[in-house]
């Protein structure tokens, strides 16, 4: 039986499963036109988790229902950093579901239970409690791409995602069942030092394999990034923001768990298959984004290329390296949600603004989006002064320290050629003439206006201040 501090351990994820159900209730009794009070109501509940995950932080790691839950420094960055991207997301959603017919009660309470994965996930100390927070993640990340049933790409674009998440899963747990029968333990602490003490280490490695093929998915590293592209295009965009931000802190806090945590005795082994998946997502993700025409591809592309980037962090395998790799998730969940905004900002109705050529003569008809989707992709090039800028190089910094000299160059020669698909997107705006028919024009919904200008101002402000940031990441791991 869960004690009453258990009950207050978990009190930031309980909470959001009342709140869930009790806005899934007040849908159901909801007439249309009242519609935009669940708006602001999902809105108000996630602030509030954020303030119960800040205020309720323990001075020491604690754990709770016999060690399956733990509640730590990392994880209540990773949460706080979710939460807020999943504001982001409702306040710049509102217009583009409200034009399309798609604002419905289900957007809300999906997204919601999505977060309560994360949650779970980056709060993990069991294998159970890992796949838990994943599957409640990912079932309802494919029921939100399928929000639109009337668009046959955003149908395909969820099958595919379903296909290929079931045998990433399907991977993972394999992975899992192959660590617990060396080890005979579910709980990542025990897992911890294993190597040492168990008598069939190659099953372990084996195990660790899949693992590590579960992780490259949820990252969307390559090999495993098939499924980015054509979801991120095929998703109604106000899916797609969220699946480009959020989630990608929750891989982080996945591999954090299960590599560090759970398998850090095993560095030697995985450090090198990181290393690996890094080199294939910065070479695919920046050289097939070159080519891209669609704005949401070349952004699936560019995560990819950005995921390869974080991996160079993990690949330290210490707390510099993991304080990089969180900076770095931070940094891309708000560049993530400051570039989708942009685009949702400018569609509206018969016009989703999901072509580069969209953007034709952007700082003609409206300068100020045109000036914050330019700090968006010089941030996103790795631009300095811009937070995109440091976040790559203490990355890339930290696979030197690991004595991965080759690696930093690597990643060095791709943000180069990286910077010129970004490039592309602003020579577009600011030099070419507005295309017959285009008129991307900057929605009249205040809070929208107001939230990504302070979204994209925010890349600016934290490229002058970003040590704040970084000292609370380099605190939260043990010798940070």
């Amino acid at each position: 039986m869960p004690n009453i501090n258990d009950i207050l351990i978990m009190l930031p994820e309980l909470y959001l499963v009342v709140a869930a159900c009790f806005l899934l209730l007040l849908d159901a009794f909801m007439k249309p036109e009242q519609r935009g009070m669940l708006h602001w109501l999902s809105i108000a509940v996630l602030l509030i988790a954020i303030y119960l995950v800040v205020a309720g932080q323990p001075s020491q790691p604690v754990t709770a229902f016999g060690g399956m839950f733990v509640r730590d420094g990392v994880a209540e960055i990773l949460k706080v950093f979710a939460l807020l991207s999943t504001a982001l997301v409702f306040v710049y959603g509102r217009p583009y579901l409200t034009d399309r017919g798609l604002f419905v009660g289900e957007f809300y309470t999906l997204m919601i239970f999505a977060v309560i994965g994360i949650m779970l996930l980056v709060s993990a100390g069991s294998l159970v409690t890992v796949y838990l927070g994943l599957e409640l993640l990912t079932l309802s990340s494919y029921a939100l791409v399928a929000l639109n049933r009337d668009s046959k790409l955003s149908s395909e674009a969820a099958i595919k995602y379903f296909v290929l998440g079931a045998l990433a899963s399907g991977m993972l747990l394999y992975g899992m069942s192959m660590v617990y029968g060396a080890t005979s333990t579910l709980d990542l602490a025990m897992l911890h030092g294993a190597a040492a003490r168990t008598s069939m280490p190659n099953l372990l490695i084996f195990g660790l394999i899949f693992m590590i093929v579960g992780i490259g998915f949820k990252i969307g590293a390559a090999p495993f990034h098939m499924w980015i592209p054509d979801v991120y295009q095929g998703s109604p965009t106000a899916v797609t923001i969220f699946i480009g931000s959020a989630p990608k802190l929750a891989a982080f806090g996945m591999a954090y768990r299960l590599l560090e945590t759970g398998l850090g005795d095993l560095s030697a082994h995985w450090q090198q298959m990181l290393a690996v998946l890094a080199v294939l997502s910065l070479a695919i993700g920046n050289l097939v984004a070159i080519v891209q025409t669609n704005l949401k591809r070349l952004l699936a592309y560019s995560t990819i290329s950005h995921m390869g980037y974080l991996l160079l962090g993990l690949v330290n395998a210490g707390p510099e390296g993991y304080a990089s790799a969180l900076f770095y998730a931070i940094s891309y969940a708000l560049m993530g949600t400051a570039a989708f905004g942009v685009i949702l900002a400018l569609a509206r109705a018969g016009f989703e603004c999901e072509e580069i050529d969209d953007l034709k003569g952007l700082n003609q008809r409206s300068p100020w989006m045109a000036f914050l989707m330019l700090l968006v992709m010089f941030s996103l090039a790795g631009v300095p002064p811009l937070f995109g800028f440091f976040a790559k190089f203490l990355v890339l910094q930290s696979a030197i320290h690991a004595g991965m000299l080759w690696l930093a160059i690597v990643g060095a020669v791709f943000a180069i050629i990286g910077i010129y698909y970004y490039l592309r997107v602003v020579k577009v705006m600011y030099f070419d003439k507005p295309g017959e028919g285009v008129e991307p024009r900057l929605t009249s919904d205040p809070s929208v206006r107001l939230v990504l200008s302070l979204n994209a101002l925010s890349l600016l402000v934290l490229g002058f201040a970003w040590g704040p940031l970084l000292g609370w990441c380099k605190s939260v791991f043990p010798g940070g």
